[in-house]
């Protein structure tokens, strides 16, 4: 029997105690992780993981599904057979018992199906998979599919199904009292033959007008529009009442052999049913990226306590799925030197798109999945918040004005804030004028490096870059984490989207613009002495 303790996704069956990662389902839909991976039997919030041990158990075994297609193949065939069972039971449930007998035996044919699939899928691999989920999976299908047990199981249910699927139509007979009124009604055979209508147009396309046992003398029933629902429901019923009990004593002896075996099985599989889906829409994604020749890296797992974040490379996946240009790649490191960073430079420049990237190699970690760069050392984190723009008028923008809705969500964030903890922030406070908003800002890092928090703060305040270092001074006497910036770099008025480690000039790429499209002073004064002269 399978091990009802094993999972694909954890290595000692279950996730460890306190490892749960305080990620929301509007957190990951801003991130565009619904995206990547988009779930439908559970929540992508739910593999979320903080333990080294499950995350690299995970790596292995989606390491293994990408060197060898043919378990996807498998685990996908399995995943369409484990929805008819559930499908079979739902209807199963909500039907008279009549129905139980044989419902059970599809159950049974659809466990023996899978069983088949999985042991012929895997004994294919036996010799490449090297992570111990699909090992030990190989192992105990390729027993249980040579098991006398199965072997019997499988000859048993051939019988059965074959007396049951040769069944092409039932004799029955009718008594009648004495004024030809029927009083008894029951099958008289069950025939591997299916009847003739007896109609007489059949009859002539059939150029058979001799009677036999299997030609009708008149429908017993006819089934037309002008039958009620209840007497079609009735002859059904009847009819599946019948059959039930024909075929009754048949299942009736695989019964406790059913409830003690199969289904323990079948359940085993269902709850794995969710891991099959998330492995499966995983390794897509990452062949998806693989197609586009975009790197993938297995990250190092780094101690929590080293709150590390070092990548070489980093691109965002879901820019990288949609556009044809090539990336840029980028390299982000939050060292010693640095936990929190101020992000800025011009608008469009790339600032949303490494700030997600930064977010989502994060995230992909800790599902246990490579990450969107050429090479990462990553800490795990116990939590992940964003603060980007909402784009609404919701009921706190209008109660409390947009800077205050700004604000409220912040103020909630900190309530649960902590060192261990990931926080980017995308243009946040800019519904109000640059100087507020600067004092607001300098305040939050403030109160992020006293927390010492990871953060990526990416913002168009270019003048908050000049009071790092006064906000640094003030946070180092207190033990705060250091605070540096990174520029979204241009070329000459033109965007690279190429994000550097330096202080920001924010002048520099206003003077390109106001030079690109002639409003530099110098420019201006060519024109007004050139006009002057006419």
């Amino acid at each position: 029997m399978l091990d009802s303790t094993f999972s694909l996704l954890y290595p000692n069956g279950e996730e460890p105690a306190g490892e749960k990662v305080n990620i929301s389902d509007e957190v990951i839909s801003e991130l565009g992780l619904d995206f990547l991976i988009d779930l439908k039997s559970s929540n992508l919030s739910d593999y979320f993981t903080t333990d080294k041990a499950t995350i690299e158990y995970r790596q292995a075994v989606l390491n293994d599904m990408l060197e060898n297609p043919t378990i996807v193949d498998t685990l996908k065939s399995v995943f369409k057979l484990l929805n008819d069972i559930v499908e079979l039971r739902r209807i199963k449930s909500e039907t008279e018992v009549a129905k139980n007998y044989l419902y059970s035996i599809t159950e049974i044919e659809l466990y023996i199906d899978i069983v088949s699939k999985l042991s012929k899928g895997f004994q294919s691999v036996k010799g490449n998979v090297k992570s111990d989920a699909f090992r030990r999976m190989t192992d105990t299908v390729t027993e249980l599919a040579e098991s006398d047990y199965y072997r019997d199981l499988n000859r048993k249910l051939g019988e059965l199904t074959s007396k049951v699927h040769d069944v092409k139509s039932i004799t029955i007979g009718v008594n009648l009292d004495g004024e030809f009124r029927p009083v008894d009604a029951g099958v008289v055979s069950l025939n591997a033959e299916s009847f003739k209508s007896g109609k007489v147009i059949d009859k002539i396309l059939r150029m058979d007008f001799k009677d036999d046992d299997y030609t009708c003398i008149a429908p017993l029933v006819p089934y037309t529009r002008s039958n009620t629902d209840n007497a079609k429901i009735a002859f059904t019923n009847a009819f599946n009442n019948a059959m039930n009990d024909i075929f009754k004593a048949d299942v009736r002896q695989w019964r406790q052999l059913v409830q003690s075996y199969v289904l323990s099985n079948t359940d085993f599989l269902l709850k794995i049913m969710p891991e099959i889906e998330f492995l499966t829409k995983a390794q897509h994604l990452l062949l998806a990226l693989r197609s586009r020749g975009m790197s993938l890296a297995a990250p190092e797992i780094a101690p929590m306590d080293d709150r590390r974040f070092t990548a070489f490379g980093l691109y965002n996946p879901c820019v990288a799925l949609k556009v044809e240009q090539k990336m840029v790649l980028n390299d982000i490191d939050f060292d010693d030197k640095a936990k929190i960073y101020v992000l800025t430079g011009p608008n469009r420049g790339g600032k949303s798109v490494i700030t997600c990237a930064v977010g989502q190699a994060q995230a992909l970690c800790q599902l246990g999945l490579p990450v969107p760069a050429a090479s990462a050392v990553i800490s795990p984190v116990t939590a992940i918040y964003t603060h980007f723009p909402t784009g609404s008028e919701g009921d706190g923008a209008i109660e409390k004005g947009r800077l205050g809705e700004e604000c409220d969500r912040l103020n909630k964030i900190f309530d649960t804030l902590d060192s261990h903890s990931l926080i980017l922030l995308d243009e946040s406070f800019s519904s109000t004028g640059s100087y507020e908003a600067s004092y607001i800002a300098s305040e939050v890092l403030t109160g992020f490096s006293m927390i010492g928090c990871k953060c990526l703060f990416s913002t168009h305040l270019h003048e908050l870059s000049g009071q790092l270092d006064e906000i640094n001074k003030k946070c180092a006497a207190m033990g705060g984490v250091p605070i540096d910036t990174l520029v979204a770099g241009i070329h000459g008025s033109e965007r690279s989207f190429e994000i550097t480690r330096a202080k920001p000039d924010g002048k520099s790429y206003a003077r390109d613009i106001a030079e690109k499209f002639g409003l530099s002073y110098d420019r201006i004064m060519e024109r007004a002495k050139r006009n002057a002269g006419r």
